[in-house]
């Protein structure tokens, strides 16, 4: 008898990779469809354009490397690769950013550290992070929600801005923009902090009509999708509540820290834990079973340094959103976490 030695992800659910993949991507299906209804058809377009490409990477790299390539296609990792970073795409940026994104991530970002189960960094945050460094005018022109647009973006509209640039009717994405007031529409995050630096406090920053009743229109609902599907995978045993604890909790804890402190200067911890990929981030990135820690308290101190560094890039750093950051710099960290919580072996002192 042979005795296979398999890479990560390694669970004790009894479940197969490709079976973990596949739930996961269904558990997108509430924040998809939120952000679909809020933002658009575009947002349809990018997964769908994103995960095609990176499904078709992953075959090109895996013959290349001389590999069965069924094989690899049917673990699904590739899919929820391409998914995640089409969801972290504005609708209508234009079609080749998400193409350069997707081979980066599958190609450079996975392949080239070995494959799945080899990989340091979780790969859709390497190609966003990418992405965002190098093209920061695409990767920020979020549209605003669909009730406060000036010009609907129909699904035709929508192909024709994500490859071509403009509507049928000559609308550029620019335009599309705009608020039904006339004003360039920017993220509730990205808008908060420019409030700030013109002298608001955030009680007048937060009487923008962008905001909601918790957070940002349709950025609320958004990561209330993302929740339910997280929770539907704790429920399922997916993943560990470690993570995701530990960056809400400490999230939550800095932020109503300095909102006690300082009320008028900084967003509530509600605002924080409703706002840009938040939910996005905690239950379906940073759980990476390749990239993150592996102890039970080393998982806990991993998010926890997750959500600490997305308060301080959100707050003081030049990117209005710090997920993809701060699960890139807790990957870094993962393997010195792990050295220090590792349990103790029985029989020893």
């Amino acid at each position: 008898m042979a005795f296979k030695i398999a890479s990560s992800p390694h669970t004790h659910n009894r479940r197969s990779t490709s079976n973990i993949m596949r739930t996961v991507i269904f558990c997108t299906v509430f924040g998809v469809a939120a952000q679909w209804l809020f933002f658009g058809w575009g947002t349809l377009i990018q997964i769908l354009l994103a995960s095609s490409v990176a499904v078709v990477t992953e075959a090109i790299i895996v013959k290349l490397r001389k590999r069965p390539i069924m094989p690899y296609l049917r673990d699904n990792s590739a899919l929820l690769t391409g998914l995640l970073l089409g969801l972290s795409i504005p609708p209508l940026a234009p079609w080749w950013i998400t193409v350069i994104g997707v081979i980066f991530a599958i190609l450079i970002a996975k392949h080239l550290y070995g494959g799945l189960g080899q990989n340091l960094f979780n790969p859709a945050m390497v190609a966003y992070v990418v992405l965002l460094i190098s093209f920061p005018v695409q990767m920020t022109t979020w549209l605003p929600p669909a009730s406060l647009s000036a010009e609907p973006v129909s699904l035709i509209d929508s192909v024709y801005s994500v490859f071509t640039g403009f509507t049928q009717d000559g609308f550029s994405v620019h335009q599309l923009r705009m608020s039904v007031d006339g004003v360039t529409m920017a993220t509730p995050l990205d808008t908060f902090k420019t409030s700030l630096t013109t002298g608001l406090t955030a009680s007048e920053a937060m009487a923008n009509p962008i905001y909601g009743a918790i957070a940002g229109i349709g950025w609320e609902w958004v990561n209330i999708g993302f929740l339910i599907g997280g929770l539907i995978m704790l429920k399922m045993r997916i993943i560990q509540w470690q993570i995701p604890a530990g960056m809400l909790g400490m999230l939550f804890l800095i932020s109503s820290i300095a909102y006690i402190l300082n009320p008028d200067g900084t967003a509530s911890p509600i605002f924080h834990l409703f706002s840009g990929a938040t939910m996005l981030g905690a239950f379906f990135i940073a759980t990476d079973p390749v990239s993150a820690c592996t102890t039970v308290k080393g998982r806990i101190i991993f998010g926890a340094l997750i959500g600490l560094l997305v308060y301080l890039i959100r707050t003081w750093g030049g990117f209005p959103d710090g997920v993809a950051f701060g699960v890139l710099l807790g990957n870094m960290c993962v393997p010195l976490i792990d050295y220090y919580t590792r349990p103790r072996t029985f029989g020893h002192s």
